[in-house]
């Protein structure tokens, strides 16, 4: 629970101080530290790309088919002529996008579920449980293929899909720690006190219980967009002339072109795997943090 304790001469702030310990293990994790820093700068470029991608990602110009990374195009060019490194810049923002918006939406439905459910149980805990275990019974990549053909491919509609089927293990999870906070003496005495159910849940209980979610959303980013680009590779994500790493590496799935032309399927490649790479890392450096043994 938040407090603060006055001394004689000045007041210190309780809960801050296993927030501090938890940035002074963070920080101690060069690996989690190094990943943070890389998304950082990857989030900030993608938020750039209108300003710094050096050509329109969009304009073609086929007599410079699969040139080769040069001075002109740094990362070359694609089947169309077009500047690689404005496309992967661009994509970004789409990947990112699918990634971080998804995962967002799907913390506040989840922890809303896990909440209600955890704090009163009984009937409530029943009903939205069910709906959890129902949801969790369908293979998820399949329905996301089925509902992302039905419905018409785009960044809004694939964000719509993954915050409808990704909220789940979220809930599950902050009930489980919900359930285990709301009897301690500080919950009974903000009852007492008349605090109001939603003071209690939102204020004082779930920031004690938050931490498992913050690592789970963390670890589900990187997920999201290895998701994203298997729709994309698939040719049932975004679709081409916007630009995704996943629907440049379809375009680039062909033998001739990878044996032509390398860097083409090699640069979103490897952004992939670095991005997901990096939220794996962040998430285990938040384990640590987070755990107080």
């Amino acid at each position: 629970m938040n407090a603060a304790v006055t001394t004689n001469n000045s007041t210190v702030n309780v809960s801050a101080q296993p927030r501090n310990r938890a940035w002074e293990r963070f920080k101690s994790n060069r690996l989690a530290l190094i990943s943070l820093v890389i998304m950082a700068v990857l989030i900030l470029l993608a938020l750039l790309a209108p300003v710094i991608a050096p050509y329109d990602p969009a304009d073609q110009d086929l007599m410079n088919r699969l040139k080769p990374p040069s001075k002109e195009h740094w990362f070359g060019t694609d089947d169309l002529g077009r500047d690689l490194l404005s496309r992967v810049l661009y994509g970004a923002r789409v990947s990112l996008s699918v990634g971080i918006f998804s995962v967002v939406f799907n913390v506040i439905i989840g922890v809303t579920v896990g909440a209600l459910a955890g704090y009163y149980g009984g009937r409530v805990d029943s009903i939205l449980m069910r709906l959890v275990d129902v949801l969790l019974a369908f293979p998820q990549f399949f329905v996301l293929i089925t509902v992302v053909t039905i419905l018409k491919p785009s960044l809004f509609n694939i964000i719509v899909v993954f915050v409808a089927f990704g909220w789940m293990g979220k809930a599950r999870l902050l009930r489980g720690q919900i359930m285990s906070i709301k009897n301690r003496e500080f919950v009974d005495a903000a009852r007492t006190i008349g605090m109001s159910d939603f003071r209690i849940i939102f204020v004082h209980i779930l920031p004690n219980a938050i931490a498992p979610v913050i690592i789970s959303a963390t670890l589900q980013m990187g997920s999201m967009i290895l998701t994203e680009s298997s729709l994309s590779f698939l040719g049932l994500g975004i679709q081409p002339p916007t630009a995704s790493w996943g629907n440049l590496l379809q375009s680039a799935q062909s033998l001739t072109i990878m044996t032509k032309a390398p860097w083409y399927p090699i640069i979103p490649g490897f952004m992939i795997f670095l991005t997901i790479m990096c939220f794996n890392f962040i998430g285990d450096g938040l384990r640590s943090a987070f755990d107080s043994r």
